[in-house]
């Protein structure tokens, strides 16, 4: 992909895309295919799918410390390194220096982010489920927050279009609350996940265990930059050279460039969307260079804001003008609100013995998955919460000598080594996070940035019900693991503060009524119809599920209805 600079006086475009991770690539791919010239802007820095993947190919002996953090980068990166992993030497270089990128906390908040072309997408999990009308139909069910917009019919057509195009392997179960979906062959489970999942099957009528549905090449290609089959290197987050799971560098960002009609800045923090009180709609963007400190309006007929569920909605907090003085859209007062992410590092894991002989190959990029289970109606639902969790996790055998101080040196450090240690099963909890005006972010104009802009001040957290939720899942996951005959069964919980689950939802969430929401069920603000919410924040509800394949059908959707719209004179 290459990088443009102009004059912005010069040429007004059709569309400008703020973003340009999981929901930016696939607006950008949309517009641009459509016909649009569009301007896509990220406020990071250029990074080119394989030539900026500097340790993707790196051993842990090719890393400083075999890849452990420097003390340096842990005091730079201090909330970054909530993310256990994201300071470590092999993937640092993709997530923000917290001195440069200052936020504030009321109550913790745990922001984990990368500022750079690509975005997240680089660094995601990759697992990838729909959501089903169990969930789109929850808060009207359960009489909380509001009503989603849409169901599962209306969002069905765009994850079958865009399972299609970045290709997800896993396994089909034709189950009505957890929907199939446009597979790939699935990912094997190992010998010892195998069997339980044969325990789970006998002992339980509603619940299965199957392989993780994750965003990884299994069989043939797909679209983008030479993308073909997953090597299981299990390396993903230091970016793919492959191509083999998706994300906006090597998929949707060069599809869109193949158009010829997508200019792409980095380097270029959007601020403001600018409002024409005459016209009644928004004009364009204000910018500021990262790298010159110069300031820019660009022009365009519709906008499309993607840069992540926080980043947008402090877009919109600062985009005011004499209609709107709370910020863009913002009639509600539900900007900024009613923030979700997912709750886990909660479950529980064993030892599972008779299986000292049975070994596995390769570094599969994903581990087990069971659907939620709680709460689908009849004896599954609950009295002491509402919603669910899902279960990941998977079974793994490691050395033994990282845990006895006494094999780590001379003859039985030799015999360790080529020794693995014992198979241990895990059951990990991941839950929904319901929806409370009270979570919330807003900004604090006393405290700036290095660029002159309001820092974000998050005051967010778990509530009861998904306390309560927290104890069943210690409690079902021990329960499952004496089942299929685990020993030494350990709980745990680990006290975390909302965003580490880093799915941040809900700051501009969609509904039907514009006095309690933000956006309309095409994800366009209500009262700015050319401009368009498509990240994480538009969600109303989070359900249990990994979402990034929400934001992309959400996504898909909205361009093709602003696309029409523009082309009809509508907007």
């Amino acid at each position: 992909m290459s990088t443009v600079y102009f004059n912005p006086l010069e040429e007004e475009y059709d569309a400008i895309v703020v973003g340009t991770g999981i929901s930016g690539g696939w607006a950008a791919k949309e517009l641009c295919e459509n016909g649009l010239k569009t301007l896509v802007l990220e406020r990071g820095r250029m990074v080119k799918h394989i030539e900026d993947y500097p340790t993707a190919n790196m051993d842990p002996w090719d890393l400083p410390n075999a890849g452990a953090p420097t003390r340096e980068t842990r005091e730079r990166k201090h909330k970054q390194d909530r993310d256990s992993s994201a300071t470590n030497e092999d993937v640092q270089h993709f997530f923000v220096d917290d001195k440069l990128h200052p936020y504030n906390e009321d109550r913790r908040f745990d922001w984990i982010r990368g500022y750079h072309v690509g975005g997240r997408s680089l660094m995601w999990g990759r697992h990838s489920y729909r959501l089903s009308d169990l969930d789109f139909e929850a808060n009207k069910k359960d009489g909380i927050a509001v009503d989603w917009p849409v169901r599962y019919k209306d969002i069905e057509p765009w994850y079958d279009y865009v399972e299609e195009f970045i290709g997800i392997s896993g396994e089909n179960l034709g189950l009505k609350h957890f929907p199939d979906q446009k597979l790939l062959k699935p990912m094997d489970l190992n010998c010892v996940e195998e069997d339980l999942k044969a325990v789970i099957k006998e002992k339980y009528e509603d619940r299965v265990l199957t392989v993780g549905r994750v965003a990884h090449i299994t069989e043939g290609t797909k679209p983008g930059m030479g993308r073909s089959t997953c090597q299981y290197r299990n390396r993903c987050k230091r970016g793919c050279p492959f191509g083999a799971y998706f994300s906006s560098n090597s998929s949707t960002l060069p599809t869109a460039e193949a158009t010829g009609n997508m200019t792409l800045r980095p380097n270029s923090i959007v601020h403001e969307v600018v409002y024409d009180e005459q016209l009644g709609k928004a004009t364009g963007v204000k910018v500021i260079d990262t790298e010159t400190g110069e300031t820019f309006e660009f022009k365009a007929k519709i906008i499309f804001l993607c840069a992540s569920a926080i980043a947008s909605a402090s877009i919109l907090l600062q985009s005011k003008s004499e209609r709107f003085p709370n910020g863009l859209g913002n009639d509600s007062g539900e900007l900024g609100h009613n923030i979700m992410d997912h709750h886990f590092k909660v479950g529980a894991k064993g030892i599972m013995k008779g299986y000292e002989d049975k070994y596995y190959k390769g570094r599969r990029p994903t581990g087990t998955y069971m659907p939620r289970f709680r709460n689908i109606g009849g004896d599954t639902d609950q009295s002491t919460f509402i919603r669910g969790y899902g279960f990941q996790g998977g079974a793994s055998r490691d050395g033994s000598s990282e845990l006895i101080a006494e094999l780590k040196y001379g003859p039985k450090l030799k015999e360790a080594i080529l020794k693995p240690g014992d198979w241990e099963m895990d059951f990990h909890g991941f839950g929904e996070t319901l929806p409370n005006h009270d979570n919330k972010m807003y900004l604090n104009y006393d405290k700036k940035d290095k660029w002159g802009l309001p820092t974000i001040t998050f005051d967010a957290g778990f509530g009861e019900n998904e306390l309560a939720m927290r104890e069943d899942i210690k409690q079902q996951a021990v329960e499952m693991l004496k089942a299929g005959g685990c020993e030494n069964i350990e709980t745990y919980d680990e006290k975390i503060g909302m965003g580490l689950g880093i799915h941040e939802m809900g700051t501009a969430r969609m509904g039907h009524d514009p006095k309690t929401s933000v956006l309309n069920k095409y994800n366009q603000i209500h009262a700015c119809k050319n401009v368009f919410v498509t990240d994480g924040a538009f969600m109303t509800s989070a359900g249990n599920q990994n979402p990034s394949l929400t934001y992309m059908a959400f996504t898909a959707r909205a361009a093709q209805y602003a696309t029409q719209e523009l082309k009809n004179s509508n907007l």
